[in-house]
C-alpha cells in the first residue's frame, strides 16, 4: 500500500534500457475514487506531461517507479477524470460521510499499487489540528462520489493519527 506522498517526484525508469524517463508528477482518479494512472513530468527546462495507466507500470519501489516500456507513456494535455493535485484536483476538497457529516479536507489518499484501488483517505482539519489532535484516516466501505464541491464517502473506519511525522497508520478491517 502507498500513499500519493510517498510517490510524488518520484523517477519514473523504463526496465528495459534503465533509462530514468521523468518524475511522478501526480495521481489519475477516475469519478468511481479508483487510481487509474499517473501523471509524468519529462525533459529539462520546459517539462511536458505524460501519463502512464496503472497496468503498465513493473514495480512502486521506495525510491522510484520502473514501467515495462517507454512506448506506454502518452502525452497529456488534459488529464482525463480528476487528479490528485492538478486540473479537477481532489486535494483540499471537503470530505463528508454518507451521513452528512464534515470528515475534513482530503490530503492523501492510501492505494494498492498493483490494482489502484484507494483503501484510504488522509483528511485534516488544518495545521493546528494537525499537531494537537492528529490528522485522521479514514477508510471507505464503497467507491465515493466525487463531485464539483465535495466528497461523500460510507466510512467504514476512522483512525486517528498521533502525529504527523508518524508512518502510515494500519488501517484494521
Amino acid at each position: 500500500m502507498r500513499t500519493f506522498s510517498l510517490i510524488k517526484g518520484l523517477p519514473v525508469i523504463e526496465v528495459q534500457s534503465a533509462t530514468k524517463l521523468g518524475e511522478v508528477s501526480d495521481l489519475i482518479v477516475s469519478g468511481k475514487g479508483k487510481v487509474e494512472g499517473l501523471l509524468i513530468k519529462k525533459g529539462n527546462l520546459f517539462k511536458k506531461t505524460y501519463s502512464i495507466k496503472v497496468e503498465h507500470v513493473h514495480s512502486f519501489g521506495a525510491n522510484g517507479v520502473v514501467i515495462n516500456n517507454r512506448n506506454a507513456l502518452e502525452r497529456m494535455k488534459t488529464p482525463p477524470g480528476f487528479t490528485f493535485e492538478h486540473q479537477e484536483q481532489l486535494s483540499g476538497r471537503m470530505m463528508f460521510s454518507s451521513d452528512g457529516k464534515e470528515l475534513g479536507l482530503l490530503q492523501d489518499v492510501y492505494f494498492l499499487e498493483e490494482l489502484g484501488t484507494i483503501v484510504g483517505y488522509e483528511l485534516t482539519d488544518g495545521f493546528f489540528s494537525d499537531i494537537t489532535v492528529g490528522k485522521r484516516v479514514v477508510k471507505t466501505v464503497d467507491p465515493p462520489a466525487i463531485g464539483k464541491d465535495a466528497i461523500i464517502v460510507n466510512v467504514e473506519n476512522i483512525v486517528n493519527e498521533v502525529s504527523i511525522d508518524d508512518d502510515m497508520p494500519q488501517l484494521s478491517e
